[in-house]
């Protein structure tokens, strides 16, 4: 086995409870030696095991410390690196985008991929019916189905539930792609393609974790569920109303939720991530009359809707970042001395991140104000501009109407109801000094809200352990600035412990063109198994 393949598996003990008290489970003693230039994790649970299949990238494991049943696994990775990588590049092919409405045959496409692919498993798998919805033009198109699948029912395990999707979102070569986003792609280690990181490389890097087990005939330490989606990149649309449907039923038995659909904030340390920003998308309208105007003919004598929609998005954020709407930042929590200590721990290069985003300079210079202005507060963007014209060369018209669209992530206690409320009365305001006849119209169409869990739960504790023994460091604890809707809609419907591992480098490119992920996508797994009395409840 050459060092460059290795992907290694560490399950460490944990809590056992007799009767109604904890006890601490000593760890075991280290199977191997391992070091990781950029490796990647995935944890679930099972009785007393920690069952924790680690990707690792670059890595180097001790022959003589590995037992046979690692060996043995790790034999069955290398023989089938081909294979892991043939059916990412497969997917990837798929031009599954959920945003345009006439891709959405190919994202139905996809998910009957999936399904194809957890069937193959064993897993009972049923792709559930959403239904249809209504575009704003009045087009009605199907939701793709949702898959629930199932393998094991072993009640003497618990369950944990893989959360997914196989959506991605929109590509083209000539948005600045190097290669062609939906033809996988390798370079220098590397597999670019649309959906690689976001989010078919981590949906399938779970599949091919259960598939190694499944194909050597080892026991499954815990039950597994999966929910994949797709349309995680429209807003979900239905799976709120499935997961309520579910809860009583399909989620009965979920122990656990994990959810591998996001980055690790670092490009060479693992992460565990315990919160994100909330969304709140705004549409600004401003529209003169029916019809495009010549600007020579009427250049001077009217209010063109697009100074006044410039002048409405220019009053939203000054030059240093700051949202200029009144009491935007009211509810905003004060950031307290055992949060700053945790900013302090994390490992963030400001230039490496600068470089990675190709940006000149940021806002603001210390690690800690960075962080916080990512994750801690509220911020506000400005994406762009419909109606006016855009393409190339010069087309001298007045345009009749015109839609500014921004967005504000939130933080937790901001209501997004607030939020709206607070906007609208800003924009009236500003609107109302212009003296402009023009109709002005605010809209929110898409609202997330933020998700927060505590760092302190036994599920992450349990995490950190297994980190750290395979890592030899403990993981950085992050938020993540963008939205993940999905880990508050199961947290709050099932009232689970959900818990977000990240599956990608920071510089993995997701949403952004060159999207990639390490080819390393290998996976072992090996189990430590408690001695003693069998019948003492699991606790993370």
């Amino acid at each position: 086995m050459t060092k460059t393949y290795v992907s290694c598996l560490y399950l460490s003990r944990s809590f056992a409870r007799n009767q109604d008290k904890k006890r601490k489970i000593p760890a075991p003693q280290h199977t191997s030696s391992v070091k990781a230039s950029s490796p990647f994790v995935i944890l679930t649970l099972k009785d007393s095991i920690h069952f924790s299949p680690v990707l690792l990238s670059k890595a180097a494991m001790s022959r003589s410390s590995s037992s046979a049943l690692e060996m043995e696994i790790f034999q069955y990775i290398d023989a089938h690196q081909s294979d892991f990588i043939k059916d990412l590049k497969e997917w990837v092919a798929v031009e599954s985008d959920s945003v345009q409405p006439h891709l959405r045959k190919e994202v139905i496409r996809m998910m009957a991929l999936a399904a194809d692919r957890l069937a193959a498993l064993g897993a009972t798998v049923h792709l559930v019916n959403l239904g249809s919805h209504q575009l704003p033009d009045g087009q009605v198109l199907p939701l793709p189905s949702v898959i629930l699948g199932e393998l094991g029912k072993d009640p003497q395990n618990p369950t944990v539930c893989f959360y997914g999707h196989v959506d991605v979102q929109p590509a083209k070569k000539e948005d600045g792609w190097n290669s062609d986003p939906y033809t996988l792609t390798e370079i220098d280690g590397n597999l670019y393609g649309r959906g690689a990181t976001d989010n078919k490389g981590p949906v399938l890097a779970w599949i091919n974790a259960v598939e190694t087990f499944r194909a050597l005939k080892l026991a499954m330490p815990v039950n597994f569920k999966f929910v994949i989606e797709g349309m995680e990149e429209a807003g979900s649309l239905g799976l709120e109303k499935l997961l309520e449907e579910e809860n009583q039923s399909f989620f009965s038995d979920v122990d656990y939720i994990v959810i591998s659909d996001n980055l690790w904030l670092s490009n060479k340390k693992p992460a565990l991530t315990y919160g994100s920003r909330g969304n709140a998308c705004f549409f600004v309208e401003v529209e003169c009359g029916s019809k495009d105007l010549h600007s020579g003919t009427f250049g001077g004598i009217i209010h063109e809707p697009l100074l006044d929609l410039i002048a409405l998005l220019d009053s939203l954020v000054d030059s240093t970042g700051r949202i200029q709407i009144p009491g935007i930042y009211d509810s905003v929590a004060a950031v307290t001395e055992e949060e700053r200590k945790l900013y302090e721990l994390i490992e963030f290069d400001l230039e490496e991140h600068r470089i990675n985003c190709g940006v000149k300079k940021f806002l603001y210079s210390t690690k800690e104000e960075i962080l916080l202005h990512l994750w801690r507060y509220p911020s506000l963007s400005v994406h762009g501009i419909e109606g006016a014209f855009h393409e190339p060369g010069i087309k001298t018209v007045i345009p009749a109407k015109v839609i500014g669209k921004f967005s504000i992530r939130q933080v937790p206690h901001m209501d997004l109801s607030v939020v709206k409320k607070q906007v609208v009365e800003h924009l009236e305001g500003v609107f109302s000094k212009r003296n402009s006849p023009n109709k002005l119209k605010v809209s929110m169409p898409l609202g997330a809200k933020p998700w927060l869990a505590d760092v302190n739960d036994l599920l992450y504790k349990a995490a950190r352990r297994a980190i750290k023994t395979v890592f030899g460091e403990d993981p950085d604890f992050i938020r993540d600035g963008s939205t993940v809707p999905i880990a508050r809609m199961f947290q709050s419907i099932t009232q689970k412990s959900v818990m977000m591992l990240p599956i990608g480098a920071a510089d993995d490119g997701e949403h952004s063109q060159n999207e990639k992920i390490s080819r390393f996508l290998l996976f072992v797994c090996f189990c430590y198994q408690r001695r003693g009395r069998t019948e003492v409840p699991w606790y993370p």
